[in-house]
């Protein structure tokens, strides 16, 4: 059996710099203790698992403007890549908190870009995952009122906003641009005039692009990726819909099970970019041993 490595895969130079911060704070002596990251820094538990072994515990499993809550008096907080809301920051300020903010430079130009449309006049429709913490921190850039979320195209009937309303669209940078078209598609029959800005970032577009390529030379495509990781996630949903391959998610070498492979001559492998590469190494070592 042939094992083709996807490249580029794994991790993206906003995960790097993210860790690297992390790893920076967790060795300098003069950061106040204890540490904390407020969600997990990047969708895998294994770079959350390397943090906790420096000493960094993880707040998880609400909005973060909640689990700030839980971060006591004169500790030190790491905001994750995802990007954070205004009104976190703001509060971590007055409860007199240390704290670094590791968001991804491509999340950070969304932030921005919505900004400068509130201050234009315009409402945003922001289409990215539900429970997600990146939406959750750039539509904390616009005030209530004047940005919803869009999941489907589904939903886009149901948004509150009138047809004369002055719109930008904005879309989470770790979707797809086949996620986003027809989601797209549906906004701008009913709002024609809405100003769409495609903010997919380009190490998500190219990681999606490879696999796609890669899995038309193969008989199935291996995702090594955690289950929250929703860049992971959609590799496996654009090898399969774009495609037209089987794929699969795998956490770690455990995961894998031979069966899967039986008959298969050619399989590709490839990496959600929060997958560390001791991981993804691994995987490939497991599959050309088989």
């Amino acid at each position: 059996m042939d094992v083709l490595k996807i490249a580029p895969r794994g991790y993206c130079y906003g995960v790097v710099d993210a860790m690297t911060m992390a790893r920076q704070v967790a060795k300098d002596p003069n950061v106040p203790r204890p540490i904390y990251v407020l969600g997990q820094i990047v969708h895998n538990r294994h770079a959350v698992d390397e943090l906790e072994s420096l000493g960094i515990k993880t707040f998880d499993g609400g909005p973060r403007v909640d689990l700030l809550d839980q971060v006591p008096e004169g500790a030190t907080v790491i905001f994750t890549a995802h990007g954070i809301a205004p009104a976190v920051k703001e509060k971590a300020r007055k409860r007199n908190l240390t704290f670094y903010d590791a968001t991804c430079p491509d999340v950070t130009k969304t932030h921005v870009l919505i900004q400068e449309k509130i201050r234009d006049g315009y409402s945003i429709i922001y289409i990215g995952t539900k429970g997600h913490p990146e939406p959750e921190g750039a539509m904390g850039e616009a005030p209530a009122g004047r940005v919803a979320l869009l999941t489907t195209a589904d939903e886009v009937e149901s948004l509150p906003f009138s047809e004369d309303t002055k719109l930008a669209v904005v879309t989470q940078t770790t979707l797809s641009q086949w996620d986003t078209a027809a989601i797209i598609e549906a906004v701008l029959q009913r709002y024609p005039h809405a100003e769409v800005h495609n903010e997919i970032c380009l190490a998500t577009q190219l990681r999606q692009e490879a696999a796609v390529k890669a899995a038309q030379e193969a008989d199935m495509v291996v995702v090594v990726g955690d289950r929250r990781s929703n860049n992971s996630n959609r590799l496996v949903e654009v090898v399969e819909k774009v495609a037209g391959k089987p794929a699969v998610r795998v956490e770690q070498v455990s995961d894998l099970d031979p069966a899967w492979f039986q008959g298969r001559s050619r399989v590709a492998v490839t990496a959600g970019s929060s997958t560390p590469s001791p991981i993804t190494r691994a995987v490939i070592r497991w599959l050309e041993d088989l």
